[in-house]
C-alpha cells in the first residue's frame, strides 16, 4: 500500500495517478482505510467516499481519487454524488417519520390516504405493501416520456391505473423505481410536503446533512458524474459466477426485471448511466433512484436511526423494529433470485444484502453505493462511488470495507 502521512487521525494516501486518499481513520479502524486504498490499487475505483460513526461520533471519513478525471478535480469532501437506490432508506425514513408521528397508519388500506390507488384490490391493500415490494406495481404498461417521469404526476397516475402484476400480498418483487413515487405520493398526501421537501425539512436541515431528492441547482457543480463500469480505467469488473444464469434470465429483453429497472424503458438502457448523469434528472424528484448526497451523510442519518446523533435521534426503538424486521423474504418476482426486505429497506442476507450481520438493515444502490445501519454494534455506514459496476450479492468494494469494518468490531 501506498505509504500513509498523518498516522492514526488524519490520513494522507499518494495514489499516484489515481489521486489521493485523504480524511481521518480512529485507532483500531486502519484496516478499514487499508481495504479503501485498495479498492483503488487493486480494483481501479475512481473516485469516492466512505464513512463510519460509531455510537454518532465518526471513526472513519474518507474520500479519494477524482471526481473528474479529465479535469483533475479531486474527489474530496465537497463532492456529491447520485447513489441510485441507495436513495430508498431515505425516502423509507421518511414514511416512517410519520408513522412513528402517528400520521401514517401501516397497516390502513392505502385507499384512506391514496383513494385512486385501488391496486386491484377493491381498496383492501394495507400501506405497507407499498414498502415492502408486495404491492405488485414494480412497473407499468404506459409508455412515459423521460419528461413525464420528472413531471411527477404522469408516473403517480399511471400507478393508480395500474392492474398489479401479481395479486398483492401473495408474493414480492424488487419496486426498483415505482417505490420513490409510491412512498413518495403517500408522504405528500399526508403531509402535503413533496418527499424532497421533507426529507430537506424533518431529515437533512436538524442533522445538519447534504442529502437531497431533487438537488438545488446551486449544489450541481460539486456533483461527481457517473462512470459506467465499461469505460471505467482498471480492471473491467466481473459479475459473480454464481450469478451469471440469474442475470440472464433477470436481464432479458421484456422481462420483468428490465421493465421495473428502467420504468419500461422510460429510462434507457439498464446498466448505463445515461439519464442519471443529466442536471434534468438530479433537479427533479425521483425517490427510488435520484439522491444526491456523500457518505457522511449517509452514515450520519443511518446512525441518528438507532442512536442520538449531535443530540437528535430520527426513530424510537419501536418504529426502528417496525421497519428494520425482516417483512418479504425469499425468491423475488423481479429479481429472479432471494432477496430480503423490510418496511422499505433491505435487511442483511448473506447473498442479497451482505451487511454486518443479522440485525442490520440499509440499502444498497445499482453500480455500489451502500448505506446501513447495525444497531447491536452501534455502527452505521456510508459508502458512495462514481464508478459503476454490476452484480449480485453486493458490490465487490463495499464488501471489501464491510468486510474490513467487521474484523475491527
Amino acid at each position: 500500500m501506498p505509504a500513509a502521512r498523518g498516522g492514526t487521525g488524519a490520513v494522507r494516501v499518494d495514489l499516484g495517478e489515481a489521486g489521493v486518499v485523504q480524511g481521518s481513520v480512529a485507532a483500531g479502524f486502519e484496516p478499514v482505510l487499508d481495504a479503501f486504498v485498495s479498492n483503488f490499487t487493486d480494483l481501479g475505483d475512481v473516485g469516492a467516499g466512505l464513512c463510519v460513526v460509531r455510537d454518532g461520533r465518526p471513526v472513519v471519513d474518507l474520500t479519494g481519487g477524482w471526481a473528474r478525471v479529465r479535469d483533475r478535480v479531486p474527489y474530496d469532501e465537497r463532492s456529491l454524488q447520485l447513489v441510485f437506490s441507495t436513495t430508498k432508506g431515505a425516502t423509507a425514513l421518511c414514511a416512517h417519520l410519520l408513522a412513528e408521528r402517528g400520521l401514517l397508519d401501516l397497516d390502513a388500506p392505502v385507499t384512506e390516504v391514496w383513494p385512486e390507488l385501488r391496486a386491484g384490490s377493491g381498496g383492501s391493500v394495507p400501506v405497507r405493501w407499498l414498502l415492502t415490494h408486495q404491492v405488485g406495481l414494480p412497473t407499468v404498461d404506459a409508455d412515459l416520456s423521460f419528461e413525464e417521469v420528472l413531471a411527477w404526476d404522469p408516473v403517480v397516475d399511471a400507478l393508480a391505473a395500474q392492474e398489479p402484476f401479481w395479486e398483492p400480498g401473495t408474493d414480492h418483487g424488487y419496486h426498483a423505481l415505482t417505490f420513490g413515487w409510491l412512498v413518495g405520493e403517500l408522504v405528500r398526501r399526508v403531509d402535503g410536503r413533496s418527499i424532497g421537501r421533507f426529507l430537506a425539512d424533518e431529515v437533512a436541515a436538524p442533522l445538519g446533512l447534504e442529502l437531497y431528492i431533487g438537488l438545488p441547482p446551486a449544489e450541481e457543480p460539486r456533483v461527481a458524474p457517473l462512470r459506467t463500469a465499461r469505460l471505467a480505467p482498471g480492471p473491467r469488473p466481473v459479475t459473480d459466477p454464481r450469478s451469471v444464469k440469474v442475470w440472464a434470465e433477470m436481464l432479458r429483453p421484456g422481462s420483468l426485471a428490465v421493465r421495473a429497472l428502467t420504468l419500461n424503458g422510460a429510462f434507457g438502457a439498464f446498466g448505463r448511466s445515461g439519464p442519471f448523469n443529466s442536471p434534468e434528472l438530479r433537479a427533479a424528484e425521483v425517490p427510488a433512484a435520484n439522491g444526491v448526497t456523500n457518505a457522511r451523510s449517509l452514515a450520519r442519518m443511518y446512525a441518528a436511526m438507532i442512536g442520538p446523533v449531535d443530540g437528535i435521534r430520527l426513530l424510537g426503538p419501536e418504529q426502528l423494529e417496525v421497519a428494520a424486521t425482516p417483512q418479504a423474504v425469499g425468491p423475488d418476482r423481479v429479481l429472479v433470485a432471494d432477496s430480503c426486505f423490510g418496511v422499505g429497506l433491505q435487511c442483511h442476507h448473506p447473498d442479497f444484502a451482505p451487511l454486518l450481520g443479522p440485525g442490520s438493515f440499509g440499502h444498497s444502490g445499482a453500480g455500489g453505493s451502500l448505506g446501513f445501519a447495525h444497531p447491536d454494534s452501534g455502527v452505521a455506514f456510508g459508502f458512495v462511488v462514481s464508478q459503476l459496476r454490476f452484480g449480485l450479492g453486493g458490490d465487490d468494494r463495499a464488501t471489501r470495507l464491510v468486510g474490513a469494518l467487521a474484523r475491527c468490531l
